[in-house]
């Protein structure tokens, strides 16, 4: 048996409780180390600044793989290369061991009922904007993980984006990333301006957008989440040198 205790013992916190407690609790139960770890306990309330500063990688890294699982089974059926693409960036993102873990859980999750609405009311109250536009960046890779684009997980993506309070700005800019093939204006749909800009806005637009998108956002999260957090941030910096080179710009 996997002892998750002992490994996720010491990083979770608001996940414990909550629609996202019990779907681990009736999901998981099995799995867990229960010696070292209890899940279903409900947090007390938080204040707005405390629920900003309680969120643990354990947490984020719980609330990845219960909206994995509500993307994957979202048009009813779960694909191979879905399970591939959340396998190469779990073991990316966490080493081969780690990864090993998190897909059984992925698996429990998949065979329960996800309210998406109350976990992401749940994630929303207790995580930062920065790291819940990361988790919407993840969900928007494992969409687009299959040849062509799934209309209904993006669909579902959209969905949790919006439960999540993330701008209809970001979202687009999120999803143009990884919709470069087909969306000829995509490097401005990433730094959120039109096409129409002036040299001065786009530069403008680019620094601010280099802000939002700094690995630095997620550093609490830890080292994985500040590496995933990294490709998005140079997903900016293609669509600036992009821009720069189309405009002739110094």
């Amino acid at each position: 048996m996997y002892k998750f205790g002992k490994w996720l013992g010491g990083t979770l916190g608001w996940v414990m409780g909550g629609p996202i407690g019990s779907l681990l609790g009736f999901a998981l139960g099995s799995l867990f180390d229960t010696a070292n770890i209890t899940v279903l306990k409900e947090d007390p309330p938080l204040n707005q600044r405390q629920k900003r500063a309680y969120t643990k990688p354990g947490d984020f890294n719980i609330s990845l793989l219960v909206l994995s699982a509500a993307v994957m089974k979202a048009d009813g059926r779960v694909l191979k290369s879905e399970v591939s693409f959340v396998r190469k960036f779990l073991i990316k993102q966490f080493g081969e061991e780690q990864a090993g873990q998190m897909l059984l859980m992925l698996r429990e999750l998949i065979n329960q009922k996800i309210d998406v609405y109350q976990v992401c009311n749940q994630i929303k109250q207790h995580m930062d904007y920065p790291s819940r536009l990361q988790l919407i960046h993840y969900l928007y890779g494992l969409c687009t993980s299959d040849t062509e684009l799934n209309s209904i997980e993006i669909e579902i993506v959209e969905r949790i984006g919006h439960f999540l309070a993330i701008s209809s700005r970001d979202l687009n800019s999120i999803k143009a990333m990884f919709t470069k093939k087909t969306n000829v204006k995509a490097d401005y749909d990433i730094l959120e301006i039109n096409a129409n800009a002036t040299n001065e806005e786009i530069k403008k637009a680019y620094r601010k957008m280099a802000v939002k998108y700094h690995p630095d956002k997620v550093s609490h999260l830890g080292d994985a989440a500040q590496k995933a957090a990294s490709e998005k941030f140079k997903e900016v910096q293609l669509a600036y040198e992009n821009i720069k080179k189309q405009r002739g710009i110094n």
